[in-house]
């Protein structure tokens, strides 16, 4: 099996490939030619493989995956998963409870999120039209929705492996790369029913889906994550998650 990454991002999480090839025979690719003849190229290297695809790239996986290699997670779920626009179609379609999206802002304020944004990048408060931002790629709106904390659950298969809980005093981004304090986090029994029915509808391997938690109890759902980062699922679990995903792996029928 083949994990691929982009070279910086190998960089980054070079404990978690550590992790992964202890458990499994991996060999690593890392790549960053994503035009057209680099994606030829790569998809030559990568016959007759089975990929780990750790890029947030939805036209790079759709392209190998189109050529007959098979990558985890499929192209659909990298697709889904890196446009929060479509992610929030997706769970308005499955009827589970999320913050409501908008393309143009309804109020201020209101948060402003890059369609392709991760690790609580390209996310501002804006108090007038004056102050929209000018991300890269398209914007949606969101309104400031008040919450305690928020949470990642971590799903392999169908299987939730466990949750986190993100709070910060300091920040509305409750992203642990950017400082939030971390703990384990238990589901309750409709959360967990509804991650998984989210996992589900993509066939996804391995994602992790986001919900806030609300001040009168409740939770909305705002992101999925793929690729999904570990880290601060090793800072609060005993269990090792390049294991768990390993074992997934071997036993997946294609």
């Amino acid at each position: 099996m083949i994990l691929l990454y982009e070279t910086l991002d190998a960089q980054r999480n070079e404990a978690f490939i550590m992790e992964l090839r202890r458990f499994g025979e991996f060999g690593l690719l890392c790549w960053d030619e994503w035009h057209e003849p680099g994606l030829s190229f790569l998809a030559a290297e990568l016959a007759g493989q089975t990929v780990v695809f750790r890029c947030r790239r939805p036209q790079a996986a759709r392209f190998l995956e189109d050529r007959g290699i098979r990558i985890i997670n499929r192209a659909e779920v990298n697709r889904i998963a890196n446009d929060k626009w479509l992610a929030y179609q997706l769970f308005l379609m499955l009827g589970v409870p999320a913050i409501p999206t908008y393309r143009k802002p309804q109020e201020f304020p209101c948060v402003a999120k890059a369609i392709d944004g991760h690790g609580g990048t390209e996310v501002e408060i804006l108090e007038s039209l004056d102050s929209v931002p000018d991300f890269d790629a398209e914007t949606i709106y969101q309104p400031v929705v008040p919450h305690t904390a928020d949470v990642r659950a971590y799903v392999i298969g169908d299987e939730v492996v466990g949750a986190v809980k993100r709070s910060s005093d300091s920040s509305f981004r409750k992203n642990f790369s950017l400082g939030a304090e971390v703990e384990r986090y238990t589901l309750d029994s409709t959360q967990e029913t509804e991650v998984l029915k989210i996992a589900r509808a993509l066939k996804a391997d391995y994602i992790g889906v986001d919900f806030l938690l609300l001040e009168d109890g409740r939770h909305l759902f705002n992101e999925i994550e793929d690729p999904v980062g570990a880290r601060s699922f090793y800072q609060t679990h005993d269990e090792n998650i390049a294991e768990l995903l390993v074992r997934h792996i071997e036993k997946k029928k294609w």
